[in-house]
């Protein structure tokens, strides 16, 4: 049995929607083809097959199209490949030129007509050749009605009108062309900035060897000004790091022995060395980089109305066509040419290419503009639904808060001391993965009279209770730790008690009740302070409309009101468990029908996955989070999800824009062409204008500020 391979092919010559249905096609008619992708826009085919590779490279070329396996980087353009089309367009522009201008001056038809079929020929051979094989794979593509139109009209001897249009034609295709590159050189552009060499360590000698050809466990060394290469583990010296690249923050950031640096990042003075951790395709701006290459296949909502509207559109015309070139002749003894004329200029509104390119070079430059700032978002699909989403929730620890909890309070019930309580605390925690766990430790290690004490002591029998509290055996002693809902479940929240825990709860502090047996022996109280950009973050998501942003906690409802109150927050879900949290999302999927989390992305994996449009915050480098989201934010600022709301509504805006414009430019001259008031020339300039209009309105979002 042959071994299922995943390979992406870079496939040029595909310059539209209709030239991508015989991709498929083709894909479809080999044996071994498991599952494929194509976006138009990155030109990049993802193909999961056991066929030969050559066997694909084959197929597509016989469909006029240059495919070969990707490179992850890639080659330079020929000349050739760069201005052919230039070249020959620019030919047949001025031998129609010169046609016409001869013409004007009565010159005989046996000169014109010799130079109006060379222009055609230079300006529609590639057209030609692809409207040919489009036909034999049964395709009712752009070309194929084109050089229907085209032939068509010198068959009823309009060589003018037929010279012209081929030019109009080849020079909107340039046109396009150009400002789809665009698109593609926006995306490109992250990953140049990532250098294609570097210098790495091998004894005493230095190497510069391409970052392609660089393992894990090297040592790169990194200047001052260089921009890192590959990601890695810095392993000697410290610096200041731009990581804007990644995280859309521009502050420098510390970085030294044991930190953590990403490719692109630019190296503001010291020398470092780092070990390379991760592989040039493996690092997080090449998984950025090839997210947004691949987020067609999660495709908006607005991309699949329009890519079904075209299926049955260009099929509708191309027979209304047919039947006006027919009927008023047959039936009515009408002039042929007159009615083969206007069908001719039918066949050429049937080409859909303005509706079908509105949509996805809209998307990518919404999601290219995004992760420019720092933001991915893992396909049009979401870029759309967050514009939509009517609430917003927002998990309390680490995202609305700086998720560094201090101790606050030591407070025993009986005997024990403070050092004792936390000397027993720190040897429970310390086996426990809790947040605030680590609040407790660091109080304990920072601590001059136990000094590191709890180490000593012997924890054995852990447990869990999610959610609840931990427990454990110390020098013999059962000891528990939990929260004040853990507490009333075990009846030893006495009234003494009760008001002490609601006093500190209403001072926004979390508890740690510290039980020996059956009998509360002290408490901790912790608190986790608001991050300081929260509440503006807060005030810009109202701004944006979004009226219902409710927070979700595990924490006791003193602490949530609290934090609720101080940032502006609508609403509370306080004393959740993980499984109560993605409950909570399932209530407000129903009350509000579009619902998007924000969360760590991992702790809070289950709710982002039930939210319409799951939201990781502050996870520059993490495989899981970058997996388990819909939306991340590669740094913790959570003003860039009201930012990221805003985009996605601009997208909105434009994408109903383009439609509107590409489907009324089509209904205009639908009419005007029926009833013989639109010429080929006229109708040319209509659709391919309207085509050059949609996708430079897209391009706007690329200056998205």
């Amino acid at each position: 049995m042959s071994k299922i391979k995943n390979t992406t092919f870079t496939v040029t010559g595909v310059c539209c929607a209709d030239e991508e249905i015989i991709v498929r096609k083709k894909l479809k008619s080999l044996t071994g083809i498991k599952n494929y992708n194509f976006n138009l826009i990155t030109q990049k085919l993802n193909v999961t097959h056991t066929c030969p590779e050559e066997e694909i490279i084959r197929a597509l070329s016989s469909a006029s199209f240059k495919a070969q396996k990707a490179q992850y980087v890639e080659a330079p353009k020929t000349f050739w490949v760069k201005y052919s089309n230039l070249l020959f367009t620019s030919i047949a522009g001025l031998l129609t030129l010169t046609g016409i201008v001869l013409n004007y001056f009565e010159v005989a038809e046996i000169i014109t007509i010799p130079i109006f079929v060379t222009a055609i020929i230079s300006g529609g051979w590639k057209i030609f050749i692809k409207g040919y094989k489009a036909a034999k794979s049964l395709a009712l593509d752009m070309n194929f009605l084109m050089s229907i139109a085209i032939f068509g009209a010198v068959a009823i001897g309009e060589f003018t009108e037929a010279a012209a249009v081929i030019f109009m034609f080849s020079l909107a295709l340039l046109l396009e062309t150009y400002s789809i590159n665009r698109t593609r050189r926006a995306i490109k552009s992250l990953m140049s900035l990532s250098p294609p060499t570097a210098s790495v360590k091998s004894g005493i000698f230095e190497i510069v060897k391409p970052v392609e050809q660089i393992n894990t466990d090297e040592i790169v060394i990194v200047r001052p000004g260089e921009r890192v290469s590959l990601d890695g583990v810095v392993m000697q010296g410290k610096s200041s790091l731009n990581e804007s690249l990644i995280t859309g923050e521009s502050v420098p950031v510390l970085k030294q022995t044991g930190g953590q640096v990403y490719a692109g990042s630019v190296n503001s003075r010291g020398t470092f060395e780092f070990r390379v951790t991760k592989l040039y395709q493996d690092t997080v701006l090449s998984r950025i980089i090839h997210l947004i290459e691949e987020a067609q296949s999660e495709k908006a909502g607005s991309q699949t109305f329009v890519e079904k509207f075209s299926r049955y559109y260009t099929p509708t015309v191309t027979i209304l066509a047919l039947l006006i070139a027919v009927i008023p002749p047959a039936l009515f003894g009408q002039a042929f040419g007159e009615w083969f004329y206007r069908s001719l200029v039918l066949l050429v509104i049937a080409c859909p290419c303005a509706l079908v390119i509105s949509t996805p070079v809209t998307i990518i430059s919404g999601l290219t503009s995004a992760a420019r700032s720092g933001v991915l978002i893992k396909g049009g699909r979401y870029l759309e639904e967050l514009g939509k989403i009517k609430a917003l929730a927002i998990d309390k620890t680490g995202t609305l808060t700086e998720g560094k909890p201090v101790v606050k309070d030591i407070i025993p019930l009986n005997s024990y001391s403070i050092e004792q309580l936390l000397k027993i605390a720190a040897a429970v925690e310390s086996k426990s993965e809790h947040h605030l766990a680590d609040a407790i430790l660091i109080k304990a290690y920072e601590s001059r009279k136990l000094s590191g004490q709890f180490q000593e002591l012997v924890c054995e029998e852990f447990e869990t209770f999610p959610g609840k509290g931990i427990r454990a055996k110390v020098d013999g002693k059962t000891y528990t730790l939990g929260n004040h809902t853990f507490c009333e479940e075990l009846n030893l929240c006495g009234s003494e008690i009760e008001i002490l825990l609601e006093k500190l709860e209403a001072e926004g502090k979390s508890i740690v009740m510290i039980i020996e047996n059956s009998t509360p022996v002290g408490l901790i109280s912790v608190t986790d302070s608001a991050r300081e950009e929260s509440k503006i973050a807060i005030s810009k998501l109202h701004s944006e409309g979004l009226k219902n942003i409710i927070m979700l906690t595990g924490d006791n409802e003193g602490t949530a009101r609290s934090i609720a109150n101080e940032l502006g927050i609508d609403d509370v879900r306080y004393k959740l468990l993980p499984e109560q949290k993605v409950e909570a999302i399932h209530r407000l999927n129903k009350v509000y029908g579009n619902v998007g989390m924000v969360g760590d992305g991992i702790n809070d994996a289950p709710a982002l996955a039930a939210a319409s449009v799951g939201i990781a915050m502050g996870t520059a480098g993490t495989d899981a989070a970058i997996e388990i989201a819909n939306i991340v934010l590669m740094s913790d600022n959570l003003s860039k999800v009201s930012d990221t709301i805003k985009l996605s509504k601009r997208t909105l805006r434009i994408i109903k824009q383009n439609i509107t414009i590409a489907l009324v430019t089509k209904a205009v001259f639908l009419l005007l062409g029926t009833f013989g008031f639109a010429s080929l020339w006229m109708a040319i300039l209509a659709d391919d204008g309207a085509a050059l209009i949609v996708i430079l309105n897209g391009l706007r979002l690329l200056n998205n500020k």
